[in-house]
């Protein structure tokens, strides 16, 4: 197989992760992007609007062993042939080809990503490529029995969504699972070294929607930090309704008026989908990720890599370019670099959500990766 070089080329150091919000400056005066429009191929990858992409979401698989209500429908689903997915050797090539493009933060992502077997080894893999951030998105259930072996592998910290605080309730949520097994992994992940951990709680009005000053007493008494996520058109069954958004703004709010909060800056080179707050009595901290009601298109940095290969700039958008197809042709390093940079370059100012026109995506958050 030909595998050419590939470099991130002139004027790229120091630049790598710092996105650039939308309207600050002429995409020709940003990052090494040509004044006439034409797609840069040396420099960071970055878009028409000047955000450079520095983080990476890759999906290891699109199955799941829970089936939460949000996302999966119980039954019915099917899921790719497992032919049809990257193998690890392709994941950490993909992956290395980005880390030279200026790529600095990676996560590990499904589906349920734990349930792939042989994701230890993957690890080992993506951290020897030198990522400033190596993390995991996990629903929890199996989290206990890894969580050593990951750390040891190189993985820094996990994500563990858990939409609950009540075994009945949680339990109708996810359809399958147990509430005590999913915290006593994040004891397991906490005694690994995997931290700060991040707790995921996407709301649903009415249905656990009463449970926000639960989990912000969690935070504040185990030190975690729990993400209060709006519910975002991403189900596999289609039945979102705008309704059903929890507006971050009355989860802060709510919180507010128990427990006092105040924003915690946000870095510059830190454009995360979570808005930070911490406790002012300095118990812990909270975030909330607005993407419904308050989207941050405008500091985006993040690109997708889906389980079998195709690149994707948006968690809204259907614009999709096959990694796979180019591996498996035996293209070069490069070939998959330009893939990479048409991908960026192509993306939408947002996701248009509140636009007449909006579409909602035809994949499901757990064939995307979160």
């Amino acid at each position: 197989m030909s595998t050419g070089p590939v470099s991130a080329g002139p004027g790229s150091a120091g630049q790598l992760g710092t996105p650039v919000r939308l309207g600050t400056r002429p995409a020709h005066e940003s990052h090494g992007v040509a004044a006439s429009g034409a797609m840069p191929t040396v420099g960071p990858l970055v878009d028409t609007f000047g955000r450079v992409h520095s983080d990476l979401r890759i999906s290891i698989t699109d199955r799941c062993n829970l089936r939460c209500v949000y996302c999966m429908p119980e039954e019915g689903l099917s899921f790719l042939p497992k032919d049809d997915l990257l193998t690890f050797e392709q994941i950490a090539r993909v992956a290395r080809i980005a880390r030279v493009l200026g790529v600095t933060s990676v996560r590990v992502t499904g589906g349920e990503p734990l349930v792939r077997h042989g994701v230890v080894d993957l690890v080992g893999r993506l951290a020897e490529l030198g990522f400033e951030d190596l993390a995991l998105t996990t629903n929890g259930t199996s989290l206990g029995h890894f969580a050593a072996p990951l750390a040891a592998a190189g993985l820094r910290r996990v994500n563990v969504s858990c939409d609950s605080l009540r075994p009945d309730r949680f339990a109708s949520i996810r359809r399958r699972g147990d509430l005590a097994r999913v915290l006593s992994s994040m004891d397991a992940a906490e005694a690994a070294g995997l931290q700060p951990i991040k707790v995921n709680v996407v709301l649903v009005a009415d249905v656990n929607d009463d449970e926000i000053l639960d989990f912000a007493a969690f935070a504040r008494e185990t030190g975690r930090i729990v993400r209060f996520i709006e519910y975002m058109p991403l189900d596999a069954d289609g039945s979102w309704r705008r309704e059903q958004v929890v507006p971050a703004s009355a989860v802060l709010e709510q919180i507010g008026g128990r427990w006092p909060l105040e924003p915690v800056a946000a870095q510059e080179d830190d454009p995360a989908p979570a808005t930070r707050y911490r406790f002012l009595d300095g118990s812990g901290e909270i975030g909330v990720v607005a993407s419904v009601t308050q989207p941050f298109c405008g500091t985006c940095n993040r690109l997708r890599l889906t389980a079998e290969g195709a690149i994707r700039n948006c968690l809204f958008s259907d614009d999709e370019l096959s990694t796979r197809d180019v591996l498996r042709a035996g293209g070069t390093d490069d070939e998959i670099a330009v893939l990479l940079r048409r991908a960026v370059w192509g993306k939408r100012a947002g996701h248009g959500m509140d636009e007449p026109d909006f579409l909602r995506p035809v994949r499901s958050m757990s064939m995307i990766g979160g």
